[in-house]
């Protein structure tokens, strides 16, 4: 066999090689790719629902305020917990993928949840306002949008945990590393008690 022909079966062998290196690599880079789509569209869910609950809560404030002027603090405390879990949402929405804004609106939701917990426990005392038309109709499409917020948050968890296991498992994790696809944070609430959703029923 000529030196020519060794030559090019050397050169053959290569390039096959080198095609099945960046088969791997295009591969799993596109993978990634589409397991990190996946989780920022099912937070987007998320971030519907919230949008929701938001628009809900001043109305529920202006509602309770009528008949429960006593308790000020209350409402005022559930209006500034409402404003800063919307600040920490748009910093999750802008870029679900970052750690810190994700720790920070599983932090403010904790507190938003807490505050309107407390807001239903003091309007029980009221039965004029549990009474009211509209306060009944506004509790009933927070305890459905809570609803919905935790599907969401059990979808995007699923989402973030495919991802993540993806880009840890060998021989992902070296095109992860490559291409800089860092972890992703689940949105957990750490208490099992504050997972539940604020009880609004007025039943």
């Amino acid at each position: 066999m000529s030196i020519a022909i060794i030559a090019v079966i050397f050169l053959v062998v290569l390039l096959v090689i080198a095609l099945a290196i960046a088969a791997f690599a295009i591969g799993g880079f596109n993978k990634l790719v589409t397991l990190r789509n996946r989780y920022k569209n099912a937070y987007a869910q998320i971030d519907v629902q919230l949008k929701r609950r938001y628009d809900l809560i001043p109305n529920l404030v202006e509602t309770a305020k009528g008949y429960i002027k006593h308790e000020r603090e209350t409402l005022e405390n559930v209006t500034k917990a409402r404003n800063v879990a919307y600040a920490a949402s748009q910093a999750a929405a802008a870029n679900p993928g970052d750690s810190g804004a994700m720790k920070n609106l599983a932090s403010a939701e904790t507190g938003l949840a807490g505050t309107l917990s407390r807001l239903m426990m003091v309007s029980e005392a009221y039965p004029d306002l549990k009474a009211n038309q509209n306060m009944m109709q506004l509790t009933e499409e927070l305890t459905s949008t809570e609803n919905k917020i935790s599907f969401a948050r059990q979808a995007y968890n699923d989402s973030v945990m495919a991802y993540n296991t993806d880009r840890e498992v060998f021989p992902s994790n070296i095109i992860a590393g490559a291409f800089n696809f860092g972890p992703a944070e689940l949105f957990v609430i750490e208490k099992p008690e504050e997972k539940e959703a604020p009880k609004v029923s007025f039943s």
